[in-house]
């Protein structure tokens, strides 16, 4: 029993020695302040730091996960488009050939620069071979494209109706491109003489060459950056 008095006597006297250690402090000068509270102050700095950093760090996990989470979506779209793409990617290059193919034949009907007078040549051709009377064959000015160049001519003939309809679809079978545009068909000015007068454009294409197709880009860079300097 008197063991026992002892020690709970001893507690409460360490417990009254620890509270006094808290009293009466001047918290302008912590350097004086007993072992105790030193530790406590200690201690709560070092939990307050660690608070606030793993606060802020978990804020900004936080927000990355938010993030993934608003791009999981779109990462499963892109996921099924690549792997559809991936299954069919046998069938994707085989159209890709056929394309490329198509486009080859496609760039052999356009005239290059030197062929044009050819091309202009055998359009008459095909007019004279019908029986039409030219009025009007005039090249316009040509208007360079990306990687083309359009070529337009004013054309009037007159004749018989179906020889010029057999004039339209001759020049559509050229080898060349010739697309024929604004058709304007007139009734004959002189009665029972069954001639017809026609006004159309038709406009050929040619390809540009390597020279040409710098000389655009450069263009259209130059042209970019005026318009960006006056911004």
């Amino acid at each position: 029993m008197a063991t026992s008095s002892m020690r709970k006597f001893d507690l409460n006297a360490w417990f009254a020695d620890l509270a006094a250690q808290f009293q009466g402090l001047n918290p302008k000068e912590p350097g004086q302040w007993p072992i105790a509270p030193k530790l406590a102050t200690a201690l709560a700095v070092v939990a307050a730091v660690v608070g606030a950093g793993y606060f802020f760090w978990l804020a900004d996990v936080q927000a990355a996960l938010e993030a993934e989470r608003a791009r999981e979506p779109q990462l499963r779209e892109e996921f099924r488009s690549k792997l559809a793409q991936a299954v069919n990617l046998p069938e994707l290059r085989k159209q890709k050939s056929q394309v490329e193919e198509y486009v080859i034949q496609l760039e052999k009907q356009l005239p290059g620069k030197a062929e044009i007078d050819q091309l202009l040549s055998d359009i008459s051709s095909a007019g004279v071979g019908r029986g039409l009377q030219f009025e009007l064959f005039r090249p316009g000015q040509i208007v360079l494209k990306d990687y083309y160049a359009e070529l337009p001519i004013a054309v009037r003939v007159s004749g018989r109706y179906h020889d010029i309809g057999s004039f339209a679809a001759d020049v559509s079978n050229l080898s060349r491109i010739v697309t024929l545009h604004n058709l304007n068909v007139v009734a004959p000015t002189t009665p029972n003489s069954g001639l017809l007068s026609m006004e159309a454009t038709a406009r050929t294409y040619r390809y540009l060459d390597p020279t040409e197709v710098a000389e655009q880009k450069r263009a259209a860079a130059a042209a970019k950056a005026a318009a960006g300097g006056k911004k």
